[in-house]
């Protein structure tokens, strides 16, 4: 279905963002509604919704659903979404039913590695991973110019690699995750810990926050680091430490020739990338005697579920 309109929807916990993109990545138009997370057929209907209001305005010709959980091979079912009430349900077959059109279900993170690969700073390579930094860790691998979905569809769940034995309990109900020491939700973690303990280090932020520890959120910690508070940025650099260690142990593995770092925490810019880049540098296994990657910014934003939802779309 190359050359056609593809309607791509990118669904999170809090909101359903769709639109309409063309075969060259550019959106022509753009929706969002709030996500009725815990509800099925809520969920359902509103992407419904929102599709049926699209295509009344364009010639969409197919569907591209990005999902946050473990997707089948055939991009058909959810197995399980953390922050979402699907279990195990062809969602593909129920929102079809629903839109009158073929729709495809993705891994949101390997959505959005397709629009960074096809459309972003991964275009002219081959062998591409994209690590998304936000609440979690994220990923998504292109090898040999193809997205990498693994066996049963549930490859790169990068966050969920173990680098601490025994470590800090996860969500996924392992311990010692990259997740839980390279995410948002730990940079955020680490920072309300030192301010409950009324931390000297912590000062800034909690006077920045009133005084209120669980007021400090990502956004404010980038915020105080960009003003050169130390704390601050140590906290942002232990993160990219983190993922710079993680990175170079994945690249043992895979050979990417390129590794983009996306999600909201990316928003530190070279706060984040230095440390990335640094630690990444410092753990490569035969480092100063093979060719190294690259380590970049995405640059799609949040942007690159949908496009590349709609894009995966048109294709077999």
């Amino acid at each position: 279905m190359t050359g056609t309109l593809a309607c791509g929807v990118d669904v999170g916990g809090t909101k359903i963002a769709g639109g309409v993109v063309d075969e060259e990545g550019k959106i022509l138009e753009r929706l969002t509604l709030e996500s009725p997370a815990e509800d099925v057929e809520a969920i359902e209907d509103a992407i419904a919704s929102l599709v049926s209001d699209l295509a009344s305005r364009h010639d969409v010709a197919c569907v591209g659903i990005g999902a946050a959980g473990y997707v089948d091979s055939d991009r058909r079912r959810v197995y399980f979404a953390p922050n979402l009430a699907w279990r195990d349900i062809d969602l593909s077959a129920e929102l079809e039913e629903r839109v009158k059109l073929p729709v495809v279900v993705e891994n949101d993170a390997n959505a959005a590695a397709w629009g960074e690969f096809t459309f972003g700073v991964g275009e002219d390579v081959e062998d591409f991973m994209l690590v998304t930094v936000g609440t979690g860790v994220g990923g998504g691998l292109v090898l040999d110019g193809a997205l990498h979905r693994g066996a049963f569809g549930v490859a790169a769940e990068i966050g969920h690699m173990r680098v601490v034995p025994g470590g800090i309990l996860c969500g996924c109900g392992n311990r010692g995750c990259l997740e839980s020491y390279g995410s948002g939700t730990a940079l955020v973690r680490e920072a309300r810990e030192a301010a409950s303990g009324k931390s000297l280090l912590a000062r800034t932020l909690l006077d920045r926050a009133g005084g209120d520890p669980e007021k400090i959120n990502g956004p404010l910690i980038t915020e105080v680091a960009r003003g050169g508070d130390p704390f601050s940025l140590e906290l942002i650099a232990d993160v990219g430490r983190w993922l710079g260690e993680g990175i170079a142990s994945l690249a043992a593995v895979l050979d990417p020739a390129m590794v983009a770092i996306g999600g909201g925490v990316s928003e530190a810019g070279d706060l984040l990338m230095d440390p990335i880049r640094t630690a990444f540098a410092r753990e490569l296994s035969g480092r100063g005697y093979r060719p190294v990657a690259q380590v970049v910014r995405a640059e799609l934003g949040n942007l690159a579920g949908l496009v590349g939802a709609a894009d995966l779309a048109r294709r077999p």
